[in-house]
């Protein structure tokens, strides 16, 4: 048994240092220490054979010997592994390089707090069309074809030919309140809608991009009043902004609310103190009021027998005014530049 031993030992140090590769060790391993046919683990299990006296002595010779082989794989190994990062050469019993996760878009991250938000208050998710018709976009929401307010929408119009002298001209939908008709038209109230989407104005500036998301809300029931709007607006500006910051209400004018308020929020960059972002402390979030009867007739619903508001937020310029976030420019989120993006 002795003889044995000594034999695998010297020929396994002849094989071992002719091995050139990863793969070959691997044959090595197994022809010597493999479980079941190795050459070493067949002669200790010989050792049961051998007379009682010999067995202690023969059985710590194969220990030594089997120290000696394996921490001659090990020492192999890392040999060749070290060649190969060398040399640059694959090896496929390697583990995978490990590929860096990403994460959500800080825009993205935000239509998912909002939703939440306006989730537990019973507002449900509905998608209108980006391209829209002029008839959703301005005249069903009580702006006339000649009505100067549609001036002040910076509108991209789409060179097509109308279908219908209804719907008019194609546009990109420059708010998010073009969705009012087309949710009212379904014929289903009481109605708490949450429509979240892209819109296009030809704006830009620190505050403001050519495409940008809003999100609307809009609520038609029986006996809704002024008290109903505050206190929606009240609740979502906690959820989302924290206690510590203050809201204003001022009385405004849009065509399809009646009455109508502008919501501002004290900055979060500089605190109120004023900065490039806010000019005075105050940053304009939302346009808000009580849902003007001759939208809700557009709608095909009775003003005299329903009320309700409606308010619409730009997704990007809310998201900027959260506390320590301090991005004092609304384009920095689409330039794709990682230094931005990778903090959030």
């Amino acid at each position: 048994m002795k003889g044995k031993l000594e034999q695998i030992k010297k020929e396994f140090q002849k094989e071992i240092e002719a091995v050139k590769s990863l793969a070959d060790l691997e044959i090595l391993d197994n022809k010597y220490l493999g479980r079941k046919s190795g050459a070493l683990t067949s002669a200790m299990k010989e050792l049961k054979s051998l007379a009682k006296e010999e067995i202690p002595k023969m059985g710590q010779l194969a220990n030594e010997v089997k120290i000696f082989l394996t921490g001659e794989f090990e020492k192999t190994k890392k040999k060749l592994k070290s060649q190969d990062q060398i040399s640059g050469s694959f090896d496929p019993t390697l583990p995978g390089t490990e590929q860096p996760i990403g994460h959500l878009h800080l825009v993205s991250q935000a239509i998912r707090e909002i939703s939440s938000i306006f989730e537990h208050i019973g507002f449900q998710r509905a998608r209108y069309p980006e391209v829209e018709w002029d008839y959703y976009a301005f005249e069903a929401l009580n702006m006339p074809i000649s009505h100067p307010a549609r001036d002040e929408w910076e509108t991209f119009f789409i060179d097509q030919k109308p279908i219908n002298k209804k719907l008019g001209q194609r546009i990109l939908t420059p708010h998010t309140s073009s969705g009012q008709v087309r949710e009212m038209e379904k014929g289903i109230l009481p109605i708490r809608m949450m429509n979240i989407s892209k819109t296009y104005r030809r704006q830009i500036d620190a505050s403001h991009s050519p495409m940008f998301h809003q999100f609307e809300g809009l609520v038609i029931d029986k006996d809704i009043n002024i008290t109903h709007l505050k206190g929606t607006i009240e609740y979502f500006v906690k959820r989302f902004f924290g206690e510590n910051r203050e809201i204003r209400l001022r009385p405004h004018h849009f065509q399809f609310t009646e009455p109508s308020f502008e919501v501002d929020i004290s900055c979060g960059v500089c605190e109120g103190r004023g900065c490039k972002l806010c000019k005075e402390g105050w940053l304009e979030l939302a346009g808000a009021g009580l849902v003007h009867p001759n939208v809700l007739k557009a709608g095909k619903i009775d003003p005299n027998k329903y009320s309700g508001f409606a308010f619409g937020w730009g997704v990007e310029r809310s998201y900027l005014m959260k506390s320590g976030l301090n991005i004092d420019d609304i384009r920095l989120l689409y330039k794709n530049d990682l230094r931005v993006i990778n903090q959030f």
